[in-house]
């Protein structure tokens, strides 16, 4: 039996949008069929560049057509959740660009309109979904090398500070925690679980977004180590010390990459020949769940989405962040 197509809206048209409408093309059985931004003449181009038949210059027109099952929310943080429940209470299926939104009252907000409505919503964290990933995933839940002893994860670039940039607005939730460390927290939790306690501290910019962060997670007899800059290179990988060897994702962890194990003094490194820019993968979960009725990720569960900006906003405390 043919699996029904998912017709895919697109909200907010920025960087992000390009890369999940470039691999949407690459899903069976969906089609992207709109797309909405605050300018007609953006949504024009980005209708035209990904196939799109139609364009609005408005979110809501957009969650009031009829015609779309599901829209992906790539605005600025801020706006995630005000978007995310104009979309569900129209009915449509939400899959939301991490961080799921602000803090985590306005991710219980969302979860809760989800419920009202009886509409699938889910945080879009695409890391969960790639094969790479799910192969350490369930190389460490095996104890193929023994257990977790200690996990390194960095993510950092060097960029030249603009405060027109949604990277550095603070008021968006701009700075280096909600946009990159989001994934290296991920990282721990997704292996590690909840921490019993966390150290942080960080740098600002001048607007008083967070420049840069390090937190360390403490956990019964394990550790996590995270970084995250917008002030210098980082290597970007995320390194699993066992007992019996170290499996390190190597750099971009949070995208398709290699993974390297080291065991008995042995490197191999394995490559997953990846096609794609990755998107696709939690495309295909998403509908999945929206074809078999599910309202709720079994994997990227709203359990996990709400312990992830739990910890965010742990860390936001410590480090003085207010947005």
């Amino acid at each position: 039996m043919e699996k029904k197509t998912i017709k895919w809206g697109i909200i907010g048209l920025g960087n992000i949008a390009h890369k999940f409408a470039e691999d949407l093309a690459t899903v069976e059985n969906a089609e992207l069929v709109a797309v909405a931004s605050r300018s007609q003449e953006k949504a024009d181009k980005f209708a035209l560049k990904y196939n799109s038949k139609k364009a609005y210059a408005s979110y809501s027109d957009l969650a009031n057509d009829a015609e779309v099952d599901a829209v992906y929310i790539a605005t600025p943080h801020s706006f995630h959740k005000e978007n995310a429940i104009l979309c569900l209470q129209n009915k449509k299926a939400v899959l939301c660009e991490k961080p799921f939104a602000m803090n985590l009252q306005e991710v219980e907000e969302m979860i809760a309109v989800a419920r009202e409505n009886n509409v699938l919503l889910m945080e879009a964290l695409w890391t969960y979904f790639l094969p790479h990933y799910t192969y350490v995933l369930e190389s460490l839940k095996n104890e193929k090398f023994g257990k977790v002893l200690k996990l390194e994860a960095d993510f950092g670039f060097s960029s030249t500070f603009d405060n027109e940039s949604r990277l550095f607005k603070k008021e968006v939730g701009g700075g280096s925690l909600l946009d990159i460390g989001v994934y290296t927290i991920f990282a721990a939790l997704s292996t590690l679980g909840v921490p019993n306690s966390i150290e942080a501290d960080a740098t600002f910019f001048d607007n008083g977004a967070d420049s840069a962060c390090n937190m360390l997670f403490t956990y019964n007899d394990q550790k996590a180590i995270l970084k995250t800059t917008l002030v210098e290179d980082a290597a970007t990988e995320a390194i699993f010390t066992c007992e019996r060897g170290i499996i390190k994702i190597n750099t971009m962890f949070h995208m398709p990459t290699t993974v390297t194990i080291t065991e008995n003094g042995k490197e191999e490194t394995i490559d997953f020949n990846y096609k794609t820019i990755g998107y696709n993968f939690e495309t295909e979960h998403f509908n999945n769940l929206l074809r078999a009725g599910k309202k709720e990720s079994d994997i990227m569960t709203f359990d996990f989405s709400k312990n992830l900006i739990k910890t965010l906003d742990e860390v936001r405390d410590l480090i003085g962040l207010e947005y």
